[in-house]
C-alpha cells in the first residue's frame, strides 16, 4: 500500500526486454535504503526490487503490467515518480493507493494559472472507472483531488511544490499517464454497473 505522496524522482538508466518481461534499471537517491524484494511505486506502478548496485536498482515488469500502464512507452533518461510502500503507523497524508494501475489516460490540457497549474485528463469510460468531484485520484502515482469531473475527463490543480518535485513538470498535451481510481469510487462504479 502507498499514499500517493511522492518521495523522490528516479531516472531510467537502462531498459532490457527479456521475452515478455521488461527489466528497468533506475538511478535514485533512495537506492541505498532499498532491499531486494521491496515494493516501490514507479509512476504509480507497484514493482519489486530485484537487483541493487551502488546508486542503481532494477525492477521487473511483466506483460500484464506493460499492457495496462504507460510503462511500454518509457525510455532511458525518463524521470519517474517514486514512492516506497508505507509503514504501519505512518501518517496517511495522501489517500490509500494500491499501486495497481486501473488504466491509462491522456493529458488534454496543461496550463499555468497564475502560480499553479491546471491539468485535464481524458480516459476511456467504457472500462467503468469513475471520478468523483472532490474525490481522490492517483495520476502517475501522485495523490490528487479531482475537480471538473465528467464522464470521461477530470482536472487537477497542482501547487508549485508538486509541479517541481514530480514528473508533472514534463507533462504536455498528449502525454500518456497512469491512473489509479479511488477505491471508494471503484466500489460505487461496480454497484452502478453490477460488475
Amino acid at each position: 500500500m502507498f499514499t500517493g505522496i511522492i518521495e523522490t524522482l528516479g531516472v531510467i538508466q537502462e531498459i532490457k526486454k527479456e521475452k515478455d518481461n521488461v527489466h528497468i534499471t533506475m538511478n535514485s537517491s533512495i537506492t541505498s535504503e532499498l532491499q531486494i524484494d521491496q515494493s516501490v511505486a514507479h509512476n504509480g506502478i507497484c514493482l519489486t526490487v530485484v537487483a541493487l548496485n551502488d546508486t542503481f536498482y532494477t525492477v521487473t515488469a511483466i506483460d500484464e503490467t506493460i499492457k495496462k500502464t504507460n510503462l511500454g512507452s518509457w525510455q532511458e533518461g525518463d524521470i519517474v515518480n517514486l514512492e516506497r510502500a508505507m509503514k504501519l503507523g505512518d501518517r496517511l497524508d495522501g489517500h490509500i493507493v494500491q499501486g495497481h494501475v486501473d488504466q491509462t489516460g491522456t493529458c488534454i490540457v496543461a496550463e499555468e494559472t497564475n502560480g499553479s497549474w491546471l491539468y485535464t485528463f481524458e480516459y476511456d469510460e467504457t472500462l467503468n472507472n469513475i471520478t468523483i468531484e472532490k474525490g481522490s485520484i492517483t495520476v502517475n502515482g501522485v495523490s490528487l483531488t479531482v475537480v471538473n469531473s465528467t464522464k470521461n475527463q477530470f482536472s487537477v490543480a497542482i501547487i508549485p511544490y508538486t509541479h517541481e518535485h514530480t514528473n508533472f513538470h514534463s507533462f504536455k498535451v498528449g502525454t500518456k499517464i497512469n491512473l489509479e481510481f479511488d477505491v471508494i469510487g471503484k466500489y460505487i462504479a461496480r454497484l452502478y454497473t453490477n460488475k
